[in-house]
């Protein structure tokens, strides 16, 4: 890997091919969990979910949707965002504290770019709370490796805890956003009754406005009561620790301990995503902490087995155009991202195509896959004659402050 002394960015040379495959991979698995929101499917009442033709292929799908791809791919993500940290910080360090201010102009311009998408495109960005949690990376990156890890199994298991305690105390420290969530949504019209039409029956931008400013608080009121930047800055702290150990620079030197660690995080993952399935498909019949427990024991090992899964094969198939594929995609992560949410937002709400809450969650995932697919073709196209993804050059320009070549 060659290494540069200026504070710029990275060139197609620092690239690992291995690390841009993880993060397509990823970003199908994430394209795939959205898209039954784009669709409004999620937010159909039961009876209308049962009375669609394919009711029961859509229950099967389902339940392999929190078995295999829920949680799971942002995990994968979040992951990737915090080796994605260390390698920046690494390089802006060689230049001491200037280039570090680097690090912190490029978080706040995914600050803006996440607000931006929050407000004006999709209310389930993650972009914005990804930007607040790596904020908090520099502040913690004089941990030893030992003390990371400690960390970030504490915030990662501190959720529990904080359910179990609002659980005891008969309160939940996010009912007040809740309230003010729809307070907001009734001042525009918006109820439980017209949840689930009311983008499929927005016939101007203006009406899908009123939608995405209740939705933002909706937003955060599912990051507090999710606890949602404790599980992110975990997860950060993992993919920072094995970034600053260059664990992927050799993996055929580390191949037998990868193929361990992932056989007994599937050992551990697998049956535990499979009783998390069965409880997100019943209503959590085991109550709200065992609810919690599984689903910490499901999505952190099975996403980590994920990428153990791929760093494998990596290591067997390395000239694969499998990863080449994959690659192209990860390369331009924030492009492909922000571009679901505009293909969903054209596909399913009534300022587009109108889809919404006409398709079962079969043909929704089905459509999620055509999309991805899409963007995976265009993708490659793009990188042919461009260095960076649309939204990756304005990101990096605004980082830097200077002009940089796309062509």
């Amino acid at each position: 890997m060659s290494r540069e002394t200026s504070a710029s960015p990275t060139t197609g040379r620092e690239r690992y091919v291995i690390l841009d495959a993880t993060r397509g991979f990823a970003l199908a698995g994430i394209c795939l969990a959205n898209f039954p929101e784009f669709s409004l499917w999620t937010f159909l009442p039961d009876e209308l979910r049962e009375s669609m033709p394919s009711a029961q292929t859509d229950a099967i799908v389902r339940f392999m949707q929190y078995l295999l791809i829920d949680a799971k791919f942002y995990t994968i993500f979040s992951l990737l965002f915090g080796l994605g940290f260390a390698l920046f910080i690494e390089r802006a360090m060689l230049k001491g504290r200037h280039a570090l201010r680097l690090f912190w102009r490029r978080m706040l311009f995914l600050a803006l770019i996440g607000l931006v998408h929050l407000l004006f495109i999709w209310s389930g960005d993650i972009l914005l709370l990804y930007a607040l949690g790596g904020m908090c990376l520099p502040l913690l990156r004089g941990l030893s490796g030992r003390n990371m890890l400690r960390l970030a199994a504490l915030l990662l298991l501190l959720p529990i805890a904080i359910d179990a305690l609002e659980l005891w105390a008969g309160w939940e420290l996010s009912s007040p956003m809740e309230r003010a969530w729809w307070s907001h949504a009734e001042a525009r019209g918006i109820n439980e009754g017209n949840f689930h039409t009311w983008l499929r029956d927005a016939t101007s931008y203006a009406q899908v406005w009123d939608f995405l400013v209740q939705g933002a608080y909706e937003r955060m009121y599912e990051f507090l009561d999710g606890h949602r930047l404790l599980k992110v800055l975990g997860l950060f702290l993992i993919g920072y620790h094995v970034g600053r150990q260059k664990l992927y620079q050799n993996l055929p030197s580390h191949q037998q301990a990868i193929k361990k660690g992932t056989q007994l995080l599937l050992g551990v993952g697998l049956p535990c995503s499979t009783l998390y399935a069965w409880s997100c498909t019943h209503g959590h019949p085991w109550g709200t902490i065992v609810h919690s427990i599984l689903y910490a024991l499901s999505a952190y090992p099975m996403g980590a087995a994920y990428v153990g899964l791929l760093a494998l094969l990596y290591i067997r198939h390395e000239r694969s155009r499998l990863f080449t594929v994959l690659a192209a995609p990860g390369r331009m992560a924030l492009s492909c991202y922000l571009g679901q949410s505009v293909a969903g937002c054209a596909l399913f709400y009534g300022i587009g195509l109108g889809w919404g809450t006409t398709m079962g969650l079969t043909a929704v995932e089905f459509t999620a896959a055509m999309v991805f697919f899409a963007e995976t073709l265009l993708c490659l196209l793009w990188l042919t004659r461009y260095r960076f993804g649309p939204a990756e050059w304005v990101w990096r320009m605004l980082t830097y402050g200077q002009w940089l070549p796309l062509k």
